[in-house]
């Protein structure tokens, strides 16, 4: 079967033109009517505008244009050749609808897998982590001048505090405070975050009482 890109080129090479001298005559661009001598109808862009290109180049030629047009178009498939656009013509490229949709499935699978991760992290951190502890009064090696010790701090609002295993009372946010009688000397304060896992923070303050 004869094919359209021969043609053209007999005819263009009969005339004694150059790709370039058509491509200037006819406003398309060369990479394009080299393509379309060559076949490669896979680099060029959608049918509509290869047809267009075929119509102008064939009339540029003096080739009969519905002769050509009808070769054309039994050769050129437009789902055998999807549409890639070269580059610097459009922002973009056309991508088939259903690699499109799979994107967006996965898109959406990928969010909501990652919004589950998220919600049994949170879930279930106080069995994986220990509860924080932070113990602002007294300060380590403090010297205390009276024989009752506040101790204060913050925790996990959800985490149990002892001093001394004294049971602490805790606020919705998770601070502490909590009273307690040393003897005069050197001593060591001992405060204790359980969370409802049973793992346990445990901080230590030696201070040295002096009424």
């Amino acid at each position: 079967m004869v094919r359209v890109g021969d043609r053209l080129q007999k005819e263009r090479i009969r005339k004694g033109l150059t790709l370039e001298e058509v491509a200037r005559a006819t406003k398309i661009r060369y990479s394009f009517l080299d393509l379309i001598e060559k076949g490669e109808y896979r680099e060029l862009p959608s049918g509509a505008y290869v047809y267009g290109f075929v119509r102008n180049y064939a009339k540029y030629l003096g080739l009969p244009e519905e002769e050509i047009l009808a070769l054309f178009k039994r050769e050129y498939d437009e789902e055998k050749f999807q549409k890639v656009l070269p580059e610097g013509l459009f922002k973009g490229k056309e991508f088939p609808l259903k690699r499109f949709k799979f994107a967006q499935a996965f898109k959406v699978v990928t969010l909501v897998f990652l919004v589950l991760l998220v919600y049994i992290f949170f879930q279930y951190k106080s069995a994986i982590f220990n509860p924080p502890l932070e113990v602002s009064k007294p300060q380590e090696r403090e010297v205390i001048n009276k024989e009752e010790v506040e101790v204060a701090g913050k925790t996990d609002s959800n985490a149990t505090v002892f001093v001394n295993n004294e049971t602490a009372s805790l606020d919705k946010e998770g601070n502490f405070k909590k009273s307690i009688n040393v003897f005069p000397g050197k001593t060591k304060i001992t405060i204790k975050a359980v969370n409802k896992f049973n793992k346990t923070t445990v901080v230590e303050r030696n201070i040295e009482v002096k009424p």
